[in-house]
């Protein structure tokens, strides 16, 4: 039993930590990059606007893959320019994963501002709350409460999507799978895998359950 926890067992949760430390990294950046994707589409300045569109467009129309192959190993072959955008494996992995949700999330936060009823900024201005007063203590906590739910499922959609690491040679969870698959000549790696993966979107479910039951009484 040791032996198989040494062996196949123990270099697929090491490969599982690479998987979480992306789901942060892209948390963390592709939330608020989304967000300012959002106001820069509501800008009235039309030519940014159009811009954030284009762009949100073009990432939630292409396949993540196309687009993490595209970074990895499409931009170094780029003329002249080419030799400065190489990076590590990982970072471009993070750099796609980052572009790519937060075109998502952008998307999420638009939904959630246009289900905001156009009166409580007429009540805000009423009250006397500056613009910075009206986003921050009333628009924002009620946008976050309407985006929780899709934001929810797609945090969990990362879970899933960070096996497409194993597309561009980054060790992550399946890439240990795979391995052990191999060697071992046995699926049952893969059924481990699919318990890690299943463990993980577990805990985010309960999680963002628990937030939605706070905020909902709030």
């Amino acid at each position: 039993m040791v032996d198989y926890w040494n062996r196949i067992i123990w270099p697929m949760i090491e490969g599982a930590q690479m998987t979480v430390l992306l789901f942060f990294i892209v948390i963390l950046l592709s939330i608020p990059l989304g967000f300012l994707l959002t106001l820069a589409v509501k800008s009235r300045f039309k030519p940014l606007s159009w811009l954030a569109q284009l762009y949100i467009t073009v990432m939630r129309g292409t396949p993540l893959l196309l687009q993490l192959l595209l970074i990895c190993f499409g931009l170094p072959m780029i003329p002249v320019v080419g030799e400065y955008l190489v990076f590590d494996r990982f970072v471009a992995a993070c750099i796609g994963f980052v572009l790519n949700y937060a075109a998502y999330f952008a998307e999420i936060f638009r939904g959630g501002l246009l289900s905001i009823d156009k009166g409580q900024y007429e009540a805000a201005k009423v009250l006397g709350l500056t613009k910075w007063q009206t986003t921050t203590r009333v628009i924002l906590p009620q946008m976050f409460r309407v985006a929780l739910p899709a934001v929810a499922n797609e945090s969990i959609t990362l879970v899933k999507d960070t096996a497409l690491l194993y597309a561009v040679a980054v060790p992550e969870l399946l890439h240990f799978a795979q391995t052990a698959v191999n060697r071992e000549f046995t699926i049952v790696p893969y059924f481990i895998a699919g318990v890690i993966y299943l463990a993980m979107t577990l805990i985010l479910t309960v999680f963002f359950k628990w937030l939605e039951r706070r905020y909902k009484y709030e």
